[in-house]
């Protein structure tokens, strides 16, 4: 594994993107409104129906690639969905988590995969794809959803995607052309955002846009947790073997965390605003992580085309003060996305009438949101009302991602160059050896400070 040091501005925003990507994505807009509910001039904006279950059809056979905890989890929800529906095929670079996964669906759901439907390697997408399925549920480290969308929209299937959906410009750009050629061939596409399919998210931000509180002038988004997991380098294994091990702790693989986890607050943010950031600036560091080249806290100040200003921090250390807040200001007051809305003196106005935990029978009952993208997905493709959210999380993964370049880099970044960055993180070849170029050198802002 060798150690190498990509720590420069020029390294991380290089002013050329490869040929033949600048082709396929050149008419993307610099700024770009969401595409999720938006609001149109002087409409009230409604309340979607969400279903608690989908709708009963013809079964539909899903494949999974990616078979460690979220995605294994991922396959119970889809279960969790509605009726007829099944998982017939996993794919993995591990077989001992491609066992274990199976182990979990088969005591979970009596689900039994056959030995012919099951995959080992970096080319199992590959196969998944081939063994008869109609949903692909994309839940491998980040870093490789770009290609394995691609594939899965050559191959005319419908997508579950986990966020985020990429972990640098390239993989963005990547995706931003599979979700547009996805469109064209009427495939569904949900994404692993879940507050965008959260009832009680959904009602304080319909609220918000209908100018319950006024106009929206900024936002306040944190996330301070305890750390991530890390695995340690073992003898037997290789460098390839233990960075995707260590998955988390590994920017190629996972974006930073700034990607990886807190996409979900800033795609809330991102919900809200309706646009996206001209310019960010941001710093961070790193205290406390063991493994990796990743920081574990970040703080970030995005800039507007209209002067406005959001700021978003995020930490992952053990043993401080931990907390969540997503606070969306407005003219008159200000919303917790979470279900409450306050005037300017702090006063709550509103709250979310959340049931009691044996009421089922509410119409504001808030069905658990990891189950409830897959209802939205089985009931598009039953109902043929094609759902599609990928240039959303899309952006929103370009979001975070221009946070951490500002970070690591101590250099404002802006939204052009960010999008046309021909940055790409990790090896170009993937197999279980030596990892050449990357290694866990951690990024330091600036340059020496000298006598």
């Amino acid at each position: 594994m060798q150690s190498n040091n990509p720590l420069s501005r020029r390294n991380f925003l290089k002013s050329s993107v490869v040929a033949g990507t600048a082709g396929v994505m050149g008419g993307i807009p610099l700024l770009s409104s969401c595409t999720t509910q938006k609001k149109k001039q002087g409409e009230e904006l409604q309340l979607p129906q969400l279903r608690e279950q989908a709708p009963d059809g013809a079964v539909i056979k899903a494949g999974l690639i990616g078979c460690g905890g979220r995605g294994t989890g991922a396959a119970i929800d889809f279960l969790n969905a509605g009726p007829n529906l099944q998982i017939v095929a996993l794919g993995d670079v591990f077989k001992d988590k491609l066992d274990a996964c199976r182990d979990v669906l088969k005591k979970e759901k009596n689900v039994d995969v056959p030995d012919e439907n099951c995959f080992i390697g970096f080319n199992s997408y590959q196969k998944v794809m081939d063994a008869g399925i109609d949903v692909v549920l994309l839940c491998t480290p980040p870093h490789f959803r770009p290609t394995h969308v691609e594939a899965a929209v050559d191959a005319r299937k419908h997508i579950f995607m986990e966020k985020p959906v990429a972990v640098d410009p390239m993989g963005v750009r990547k995706v931003l052309a599979s979700v547009k050629r996805a469109q064209s061939l009427n495939l569904n596409i949900i994404s692993g955002t879940i507050r965008r399919s959260q009832k009680d998210y959904m009602e304080t931000r319909r609220r918000v846009l209908n100018g319950e509180i006024g106009d929206i002038t900024g936002a306040h988004i944190i996330r301070n947790g305890g750390a991530l997991w890390f695995r340690t380098k073992r003898p037997e294994w290789s460098d390839m073997e233990y960075m995707l091990r260590n998955w988390v702790n590994f920017c190629w693989l996972s974006g930073d965390h700034i990607t990886e986890q807190f996409i979900h607050e800033i795609d809330v943010m991102n919900w809200y605003l309706g646009k996206y950031p001209v310019k960010a600036s941001g710093w961070g560091g790193r205290q406390r992580r063991v493994t990796g080249d990743q920081y574990d806290f970040f703080s970030v100040e995005y800039l507007y085309d209209n002067g406005m200003r959001t700021h978003c921090a995020a930490r992952q250390i053990d043993g401080c003060s931990n907390g969540k807040v997503e606070q969306i200001n407005c003219t008159n007051g200000y919303a917790d996305a979470s279900g409450k809305l306050y005037d300017l003196m702090g006063n709550m106005i509103w709250e979310y009438p959340t049931p009691g935990e044996n009421d089922n029978q509410s119409e504001w009952k808030v069905t658990n949101p990891f189950v409830q993208e897959h209802i939205n997905l089985v009931t598009a493709i039953r109902t043929g009302n094609t759902i599609n959210d990928g240039e959303d999380q899309a952006f929103s993964s370009l979001v975070a991602i221009m946070g951490r370049v500002a970070a690591y880099t101590g250099k404002d970044v802006t939204w052009d160059e960010i999008l046309n960055s021909g940055l790409r993180l990790g090896p170009e070849v993937y197999d279980m050896g030596p990892v050449e170029g990357v290694g866990e050198t951690i990024p330091v802002a600036g340059i020496p400070h000298k006598e």
